[in-house]
């Protein structure tokens, strides 16, 4: 396959490996002689179009030429205009979703954490959680020590800037993203390290927490001990280790997984390989009674009505039109343009317009109804498929899925990126070469779809992939100890 058309209404196809000028492509039986190269992931015209008429892919308008092209033109960024603007009103025409594809398969299951109070972990880690960034260094200084002394616990500490000088909703965000952290059953045990004179009060911040397991989670307030914060440090850490170390997993239904879903350095392949690959994996998760997130919020402006039609009832839609809006406004109170998304790398990789990219970035969630509608910072009420508010930014959004209670992200790229969040990150690369050159970032390869294997064949090793992460095998991030939260700021610093 050198080319391919989405859908039978495209005016564009797109290139699986460079085409080059003069280079004859027929497409349903039409003959179309290329008049310029076009890289891999890049779009060509199959049809004469005049300036302002709409490029049309996956279905629906990408966007609007900026001037006249012809049938064999390469098409990007530089040619193709968004139609995204500003607020709109939408109306609920819901559609009909078929819930039996997957009817026949048995109920599967992973190998878990049960918690004490009856929660499901992935991992069974000893967490350090800064209140306040004043304190990084003594965690990370803690951390240290701790891995010197025990090998057969993953002993992870998680920085960040903020706990202080924030107020109202940025403050809170703050509090329940870490709040969500502490909670967050892939840890066996955490120790809360405070400063004590933050806005990020530790004794408010610990009523936040509700009815936790005070055995497992323990809070140090560097302020208030008398001499060496780290010895005292070290001799909490040393008493959770004692209890979490011999927890073992037990079997778990696969209904009790939580999975978000992410992309980021998304390429031309994206919306044609390893999206849709974890659209089918979202249903099947669905179809076993699981649990899956899309958040991103940004980048489904233009393919938002999607998602909107597919709400389960008229509340959710509701919902689902405030979260839309609520951050239209957000850019736009800033004073910035609602559709100026695509990154460079984007960009190189084929993708013109955020329209282009929200089509093949909401691909990730399959044909399942929308079940929930979360804000930033909630946490996980509703099984099935739920939208999370967050935006694009790959690490605050990966924090914001973790933090809504996902036991594992699955994150697409075709560019490559080798981060992690606080749970195992498992990368999907877009397209062979991607996996080929970064085979310590990239954890499984979706790019064989364009060379003749299909997507049943692909699904069946990538469900048996993914249930053996969260069975315990390391995702390369985990193996490369990248593990790190991002925090939305969203107000002033004082």
């Amino acid at each position: 396959m050198k080319y391919i058309r989405i859908n039978p209404s495209d005016n564009v196809a797109v290139a699986i490996e460079p085409l080059h000028k003069g280079e004859q492509v027929v497409i349903d039986g039409q003959s179309i002689c290329l008049k310029s190269d076009v890289p891999a992931g890049h779009k060509f015209l199959l049809t004469d179009l005049a300036q302002g008429e709409n490029v049309v892919k996956y279905g629906y308008p990408i966007g609007h030429l900026t001037e006249d092209h012809h049938a064999g033109d390469c098409v990007n960024h530089t040619q193709i205009k968004t139609n995204l603007s500003g607020l709109l009103d939408y109306t609920y025409e819901p559609i009909q979703i078929s819930d039996d594809e997957f009817a026949s398969y048995p109920k599967e299951h992973f190998m878990g954490y049960r918690r004490k109070n009856g929660d499901v972990g992935i991992r069974n880690e000893l967490w350090i959680v800064p209140t306040v960034g004043c304190v990084n260094g003594v965690c990370q200084q803690l951390r240290d020590q701790m891995r010197n002394e025990v090998s057969d616990v993953r002993i992870v500490a998680y920085p960040h800037n903020y706990g202080c000088s924030q107020l109202s909703g940025d403050h809170e965000n703050t509090r329940k993203i870490l709040r969500d952290l502490v909670l967050h059953p892939n840890a066996g045990a955490v120790l809360v390290v405070g400063l004590g004179c933050e806005n990020n009060q530790p004794d408010q911040f610990e009523a936040l927490l509700g009815d936790y397991d005070k055995e497992r989670i323990r809070f140090m307030v560097t302020q208030q001990i008398a001499g060496d914060e780290v010895e005292e440090g070290m001799r909490i850490l040393r008493d959770l280790y004692t209890l979490m170390r011999n927890d073992v997993r037990t079997e778990i239904p696969l209904s009790e997984l939580r999975v978000g879903l992410k992309c980021g350095g998304s390429d031309g392949f994206s919306g044609i390989t390893a999206n849709p690959l974890l659209g089918v994996f979202s249903d099947y998760i669905v179809s076993q009674g699981g649990t899956t997130v899309l958040t991103e919020v940004p980048e489904m402006f233009g393919a938002e009505t999607i998602l909107m039609n597919r709400c389960a009832n008229r509340e959710l839609f509701n919902l689902t039109v405030k979260l839309i809006n609520a951050f239209k406004d957000y850019f736009l109170s800033h004073g910035e343009p609602v559709g100026e998304n695509p990154s460079p790398g984007n960009k190189a990789g084929g993708i013109s317009t955020l329209e282009e990219k929200a089509l093949g970035c909401t691909q990730k969630c399959g044909k399942s109804a929308v079940r929930g509608v979360m804000d930033y910072g909630e946490r996980l009420t509703n099984k099935g498929l739920n939208l999370l508010s967050a935006p694009g930014n790959d690490l605050v959004a990966s924090t914001a899925l973790a933090a809504s209670g996902c036991h594992i992200v699955l994150f697409t790229t075709g560019r490559g990126t080798p981060f992690g969040t606080f749970v195992p990150t498992m990368k999907i690369s877009t397209n062979s070469n991607l996996a080929a050159n970064k085979p310590t970032w990239i954890d499984f390869n979706a790019g064989t779809l364009v060379e003749g294997q299909t997507m049943q064949a692909l699904f069946e090793q990538f469900r048996q992939k993914v249930i053996a992460i969260a069975s315990g095998e390391p995702t390369w991030n985990e193996k490369k100890d990248y593990q790190e939260i991002a925090i939305f700021k969203t107000g002033v610093t004082l």
